[in-house]
């Protein structure tokens, strides 16, 4: 589907300049590059869009990169799909790859790419007139390192190049439009308990994680723009509890709270705050003090049962202050892993809000995991 985005329209989604002044009465934050806060994978999207202190997979890259060194398997890798506001437009997509690669018991390293297709745009001037149709992209490419620091704790850093296009290299009635570039960085941390019966089979792991995410330079989208926007740079924090009586069934409880580290919408140019000011000061900044403070916090709850660790079945909830974006939505959603390699994962989301664009959004991912004595053979048929 071709989108249609006219002069000021398609300057106010590059600068949102005129987006924040609509958003100022309610003063939500807001940023570029939403993507990257988009839930890729379909195992945590099933759980209300938590994942900081779940067991750790090949996704793990992007909930909580310090989980790495505590895969059971040498080697991961996964692919997520995912169809965008498939109910408005059918030509939007996000896919997320990652791979990981153990170095030994307690480090890890890994690759991962988010894409973010936003279809083709048929650009106009502000009298209609065509100017030709562009598809518009958003990627970035994430390197990470993690390391166990002790037996129970470990942290991890991404380091991320993040490119923006989304009109191409344009001139509109004398603004200047361009590709918006920047880099930016995660620091994750990772605490793990467990305590096992090897008797019984029993298990009770409990486990707690923060992560900043997309710390780095603003970005702007041309010189006719004239403003440098704050990326979607986000601390999220959980805890989760994992707890089997026999090795067979197995229970995952998980929470997560999020919080957007840009300034909140006062009426001034926050854009032109200073990088840290304005990301470290997002959390005093709100005009109504600390009761708007919490309203900015997101809240996303999940659950899971895994029978045999061939088969699981999820569930969740995400929640956001009505006066911040009200976003809430329950999710669920179903695993299957066979051959103790291969793994398929799906998830469904459904808005509280009837009409909302996120209605029917719908995950897949596909994942593979092998240990350094395995060989990957397309005829082994063995369990």
């Amino acid at each position: 589907m071709k989108l249609f985005f006219g002069t000021f329209s398609l300057l106010s989604i590059l600068t949102l300049g005129s987006v924040s002044a609509q958003l100022d009465s309610a003063r939500v934050p807001a940023s570029p590059l939403t993507f990257l806060t988009f839930a890729p994978d379909a195992r945590s999207a099933a759980m209300g869009e938590a994942g900081v202190a779940l067991s750790p997979d090949a996704n793990s890259t992007y909930w909580n990169a310090a989980k790495l060194p505590y895969n059971t398997k040498d080697f991961g890798i996964s692919a997520s799909y995912t169809p965008w506001l498939r109910n408005l437009v059918d030509d939007m997509w996000l896919g997320y790859l990652s791979a990981y690669k153990k170095l030994g018991d307690n480090q890890a390293v890994a690759l991962s790419v988010n894409y973010f297709n936003n279809g083709e745009l048929d650009l106009r001037d502000a009298v209609g007139t065509q100017m030709g149709y562009f598809n518009s992209r958003e990627l970035a490419i994430n390197g990470t390192y993690s390391r166990q620091l002790g037996r129970n704790f470990s942290m991890g850093l991404t380091l991320k190049y993040i490119s923006s296009n989304l009109a191409g290299v344009a001139v509109i009635n004398g603004a200047s439009i361009s590709p918006a570039r920047s880099a930016a960085g995660d620091i994750s941390a990772y605490y793990r308990k467990q305590i096992k019966n090897e008797d019984s089979g029993s298990d009770l792991t409990w486990s707690l994680g923060a992560v900043l995410s997309n710390l780095g330079g603003k970005i702007n989208y041309g010189a006719g723009t004239d403003t440098e926007n704050f990326i979607p740079t986000n601390l999220r924090v959980g805890a989760g509890l994992s707890f089997t009586g026999d090795g067979r069934n197995r229970f995952n409880f998980i929470v997560d709270a999020y919080k957007l580290m840009v300034p909140t919408p006062d009426g001034t140019d926050y854009n032109a705050r200073p990088l840290l000011k304005g990301v470290f000061g997002s959390f005093s900044d709100a005009p109504d003090g600390f009761k708007e403070e919490m309203q900015e916090i997101a809240i996303s709850a999940g659950a899971e049962y895994w029978y045999n660790d061939i088969f699981a079945l999820r569930a969740g909830y995400h929640g956001e202050n009505k006066y911040k974006n009200g976003n809430k939505f329950f999710t669920a959603g179903a695993g299957l892993r066979f051959m103790d390699r291969y793994a398929v994962d799906f998830a469904y989301l459904f808005p509280v809000t009837q009409g909302s664009p996120l209605a029917n959004t719908l995950r897949i991912t596909l994942s593979l995991a092998l240990n350094k004595a395995e060989r990957l053979d397309v005829n082994d048929t063995e369990n």
